[in-house]
């Protein structure tokens, strides 16, 4: 695996090349970052609104391709982070799954739990203006970026959150089941993952995309 030192090179030559230059600067858990999934019928419909199928795909519009999606190899065993391009693309990952869902068994008793984590992004001072543009009639913001470093950008939030220790990133006013959750403790297999990109907030030089991580807990 990649050190982030390397990712960040990789991320300074992209940056050279015309991608732009945003940087990641933390992970933040809001005030209701939890969400218990307590049946089949709505992990589906989570799983279909991440990936904007079904009745989302109306959601799928140009940017859903920046989106940074977990899939699996035709065994469920190695998983791998990448952007797709066609809704053939997003249907694939939502079929593995599906397969990866029969595997693990999943227990819908309080057992599966989606998280989701604001990823908190910051432009050089200056560097908005060149992205700015109109679109159907309102100002808007472009930011071009290739998959290198879209895909930089994922490994930088993923660590951040997996490091996430006591006294770190602000949780305490979260219910003591869910601290133990942004610690890790008791968690199982991640069931599925994705960095939305298509769906951000910009203001006051900062951008704002949510990671959402669909777990397995082994305690209740």
């Amino acid at each position: 695996m990649e050190s982030l030192r390397d990712v960040r090179r990789v991320m300074e030559r992209e940056a050279k090349k015309g991608s732009c230059p945003l940087m990641f600067e933390r992970i933040e858990f809001g005030e209701k970052p939890f969400q218990f999934i307590l049946s089949e019928e709505k992990l589906d419909e989570v799983l279909a609104y991440l990936l904007r199928l079904k009745s989302f795909r109306q959601y799928a519009e140009k940017t859903v391709i920046n989106n940074v999606y977990m899939d699996l190899d035709m065994f469920c065993k190695k998983p791998q982070f990448k952007r797709t391009h066609s809704i053939m693309e997003r249907e694939g990952i939502y079929a593995r799954v599906q397969r990866y869902k029969k595997k693990l068994n999943l227990d819908y008793g309080n057992g599966i739990c989606l998280e989701t984590v604001r990823c908190i992004f910051t432009l050089p001072e200056g560097e908005a203006e060149k992205y700015r543009m109109t679109h159907e009639g309102q100002d808007t913001y472009a930011f071009i970026m290739s998959n290198k470093y879209i895909l930089g950008l994922f490994t930088h939030c993923e660590a951040a959150r997996k490091s996430v220790i006591p006294g770190g990133v602000e949780y305490g006013h979260l219910a003591e089941q869910e601290q133990k959750i942004v610690l890790l403790e008791g968690v199982g297999d991640v069931l599925f993952q994705a960095l939305l990109l298509d769906d951000v907030e910009y203001g006051g030089n900062q951008l704002c995309a949510n990671l959402h991580t669909i777990y397995c807990l082994n305690e209740k």
